[in-house]
């Protein structure tokens, strides 16, 4: 991870320097204190190339200027906009446009002048979330291939930025480790080794839960067996409790939060094989349980005041000779029955035994899952914004807007009666599939018959859990999208 500092503002004597500046505002305006100084160093240098290049600080405008003279290397104007509109998220987006601009560079520095020590640490969070590479199995890059920035030093009141910095990066962390499990590919992470890699979250106070093939069959898993049948790696389910509400006092009385994972490790489809075309992305169909497992981490790692309980339902879903058939019906957690209409619906069967057992044995305040549900949410929403569907407003009005604050943007879908009967069976209680017309509204549907009437949400992550191409704070590739939404949404009303 990008090691940050915090220190005076003051101007750095050589390497590279960050100017964060506002839409319109000069040398004497609040963000231009360096600005001015740095002018003055370079002989008037900086200020001839911004205008050359007609910067005028405009929300994620940049400027990079080579060699200006006073021993600086480079210096990288990064606009804000409106200084009085500058959001967190718009400050960690600064940050992003920062630290990709100076991969070149070992190190540099960011002043921040006219920002909060609050917004300091926000732009660091940015930049840490865009120095995010996953290079583990890269054997013959060389030297001058890969990005150098290894410290970024960030100009604010040290120690109040410090402070605001602490549980932020306890997020990135998070944010790393879901983006690492992401990445992973599937001969290394089966089901098995993503519960190992679970166990690494006790150092952190998190107490977990491993549960294997015998214990699931005696619970009576039959949903999520029956996806695992045809593959050589066996599943897993683990349970992972992070107790930080306390013993005494109103937090220790109130009912734990419940957030559930899909973790299909690797997604043939089954029987119903997918096209061979981009089966290799699959590897990724694991995002939902990817994600909780980041935010148990990130709630654990700032200490957050809450009881929370994260759930993962892992399997590998293979075409194998005892692979389940289309036409099977299986039994259910809850006592309900499925027809299996096409075996690479698998992932709300996997959901539909742990949302069971989630709410039966903890009675949680609510439960919000996340999966790599539908490709029918990627039709409708393409790639910047997750759907998600909810029984309850309140919950629903939280979500959208902490998606909003923290750029893993949501829109609400519907979740009307109309559509049960698409998923009727004519042998059993449901089948697994409703057909293409709104086929992730009946996915949904399909769910919410696992939660019992509790408080839910439905996340299909299925269009932003994977990246294509860079943004601001998001590398191309894996996004661990939910992570900060999800630990934004405890913070702010679930732990005061």
């Amino acid at each position: 991870m990008l090691d940050i500092a915090f220190a005076k503002s003051a101007l750095p004597k050589s390497g590279a320097l960050v100017l964060l500046l506002e839409e319109g505002g000069g040398p004497d305006s609040p963000t231009g204190a360096l600005w001015q100084a740095a002018d003055a160093a370079t002989d008037g240098a900086i200020g001839r190339a911004l205008a050359a290049a007609e910067f005028k600080g405009k929300k994620g405008q940049s400027a990079t200027i080579l060699a200006p003279g006073a021993g600086l290397s480079r210096v990288v104007a990064v606009g804000l906009g409106q200084l009085a509109e500058l959001t967190p998220h718009l400050a960690e987006e600064a940050g992003g446009h920062a630290a990709a601009a100076l991969q070149r560079e070992a190190a540099g520095t960011v002043a921040t002048s006219g920002l909060s020590a609050e917004q300091a640490a926000a732009v660091a969070m940015g930049a840490v979330l865009r120095s995010y590479r996953f290079d583990r199995y890269r054997t013959t890059e060389k030297a001058d291939e890969k990005p150098k920035l290894a410290r970024l030093t960030v100009l604010s009141d040290a120690a109040k930025a410090k402070a605001a910095w602490e549980p932020l990066k306890a997020v990135a962390e998070g944010v790393f480790l879901s983006r690492d499990l992401v990445s992973e590919p599937a001969n290394v992470l089966n089901p098995a080794e993503m519960a190992e890699r679970c166990g690494a979250l006790t150092k952190l106070g998190v107490k977990v839960e491993v549960f294997g093939p015998k214990e699931m069959t005696k619970l009576g898993f039959g949903a999520l067996m029956g996806v695992a049948m045809g593959s050589a790696n066996e599943p897993r389910m683990v349970v992972m409790h992070w107790n930080g509400a306390g013993s005494t006092g109103r937090r220790a009385k109130a009912k734990p939060l419940c957030f559930v994972g899909k973790g299909v490790t690797f997604d043939t489809g089954g029987i119903s094989i997918k096209p061979a075309a981009g089966m290799e992305d699959m590897k990724w169909d694991m995002g939902g349980a990817g994600t909780v497992i980041g935010l148990m981490a990130a709630l654990a790692g700032r200490k957050a005041k809450v009881d929370a309980i994260g759930l993962v339902g892992l399997v590998e879903n293979m075409p194998g000779s005892r692979a389940q058939r289309p036409g099977d019906v299986v039994k259910t957690y809850s006592g309900q029955t499925v027809e299996v209409i096409n075996t690479d619906a698998e992932g709300r069967l996997v959901l539909a035994d742990v949302l069971w057992y989630a709410q039966e044995k903890y009675d949680p305040r609510f439960m919000i899952d996340l999966a790599t549900l539908t490709g029918a949410m990627i039709i409708s929403l393409g790639h910047d914004y997750a759907g998600f569907f909810s029984n309850d407003d309140e919950l629903a009005q939280r979500l959208h807007a902490m998606g909003g604050a923290t750029g893993e943007k949501l829109w609400r879908m519907p979740l009307d009666e109309v559509y049960d009967k698409q998923i009727k069976s004519d042998i059993a209680d449901m089948k697994n599939v409703g057909g293409r017309p709104g086929g992730a509204i009946t996915a949904a549907k399909f769910i919410q018959r696992f939660v019992n009437g509790k408080p839910w949400a439905h996340l299909d992550i299925a269009g932003t859990t994977w990246s294509s191409k860079d943004a601001p704070t998001v590398p191309k590739g894996a996004t661990a999208f939910g992570v900060r939404l999800l630990d934004r949404l405890v913070a702010e009303h679930y732990e005061s």
